[in-house]
């Protein structure tokens, strides 16, 4: 088997692995009358994020062969994700046990993102032209996990989604120690806090419109939670079937417009594409908000479908902004750093958040939930419009302005 084959095949399930579950867990835990505690589910992420890069900092790079690590940590994420519907209902059913299980998964499944894109880049002579293609690999992943779990199955409402994510975890694992062989990075390095989660990096930039990007980008992470965690569970509120096909739309729409990315680069330069970006966000939580009192069906799903705009306009385009930033010893760090602002701390104050709104808004069994459901909507509306305007009027880099000839 070749060397692209198996890397396409672990992008393939890397991202199976996360989209048969994260997608319909809302459901899940609203089906057996959990729904209170959605929002830890969606906790569980940013938290991972925020303590893997010490794992991959201090351990990862420094000590282990990358495949290896991956095989194990797929492998113990995924008898973890399997056995939580355990503590989901019957005799040992706990919330709390739960959402604890829920964690231990994302803490061996955070690093592995960074991990498997590492690895990939490893062993690709043009990375350039050869990764976007592997990683393509990733969001078929995704969207295939979803219509299997929804479309195929009808499993939307039940533990199986949770079930095949950890077998699809722990087949991961074991393939992954078939990976091509990729020594630690960063063996025999000294580990440095401040490199880690990339305040050097933050300090050398020192640059006005780089503070601007990094506080929008953790402020519209805010309402980007409340999407995560509640979309799915509006869109099956609204009575439309298998929701997690119908989240995947999100997904397939993410792959048009990152293909379509590169010619529009040239003629909206770095700001608009941030703003249009989150011009998408807003208009995605109004199209919900405007089309839950009558569940307006086109509304909805276009509000589904923004999400590769939403996604690929803001943080496809960030990174290349950072990297555009930042010299070439300290773009890893400084990528770092805006993950770990946006994925990390943004989503984590966001997921929070969301379940104090949605705790306080929404019932679910009121005659009245799709009044409830316009006015849930409305607040990460007006939360991403006043980060939109704050951005459109702080927002200035001449500099790299220049280098894209926008004028």
């Amino acid at each position: 088997m070749s060397v692209k084959v198996r890397l396409s095949i672990m992008m393939f399930l890397q991202y199976a692995v996360w989209g048969a579950w994260y997608v319909t867990v809302g459901n899940y835990m609203t089906a057996i009358g959990m729904q209170s505690e959605i929002y830890w589910a969606f906790t569980v992420s940013p938290i991972a994020s925020i303590i893997s890069p010490f794992f991959l900092g201090m351990i990862a790079d420094r000590y282990f062969s990358t495949e290896k690590i991956l095989g194990v940590l797929h492998i113990i994420g995924g008898i973890a994700m399997f056995i939580s519907p355990m503590f989901a209902e019957g005799p040992m059913a706990s919330p709390t046990l739960f959402i604890v299980f829920l964690l231990i998964n994302m803490l061996c499944y955070m690093p592995t993102v960074a991990l498997t894109n590492s690895l990939a880049f490893n062993h690709l002579s043009n990375q350039e032209k050869e990764f976007p293609i592997i990683r393509a690999f990733g969001t078929f992943g995704w969207i295939a996990a979803g219509v299997l779990v929804s479309k195929v199955l009808g499993a939307d409402l039940t533990s199986m989604p949770l079930k095949i994510a950890g077998v699809l975890g722990v087949l991961l694992g074991i393939f992954s120690f078939i990976l091509p062989h990729t020594p630690p990075p960063a063996l025999g390095e000294k580990a440095s806090f401040r490199k880690i989660i990339g305040i050097d990096a933050f300090n050398k930039i020192k640059s006005k419109p780089f503070y601007v990007f990094i506080i929008s980008s953790f402020l519209i992470c805010i309402p980007l939670s409340v999407y995560y965690a509640y979309a799915p569970v509006f869109v099956n509120s609204s009575g439309l079937e298998n929701p997690g096909f119908i989240m995947s739309f999100g997904q397939m729409s993410e792959f048009v417009f990152i293909l379509l990315m590169p010619l529009l680069f040239p003629i909206l330069g770095i700001k608009k594409m941030l703003l249009t970006g989150m011009f998408a966000w807003v208009l995605r939580y109004f199209l919900f908000a405007l089309g839950a009192p009558d569940q307006v069906v086109w509304m909805i799903l276009g509000g589904v479908i923004l999400h590769g705009i939403c996604y690929d306009f803001f943080f496809v385009a960030g990174f290349i902004y950072v990297d555009k930033k930042a010299v070439k010893e300290i773009r890893a760090q400084a990528q770092g750093f805006v993950v770990l602002a946006t994925y990390g701390f943004g989503m984590l104050i966001g997921a929070q958040l969301a379940g104090y709104l949605f705790n306080g808004m929404v019932d679910v069994n009121s005659s009245d939930v799709f009044k409830q459901w316009q006015n849930f909507w409305y607040v990460p509306a007006v939360l991403a419009a006043i980060v939109m305007v704050f951005f459109a009027i702080m927002f200035k880099d001449k500099e790299v302005e220049k280098l894209e000839g926008v004028k």
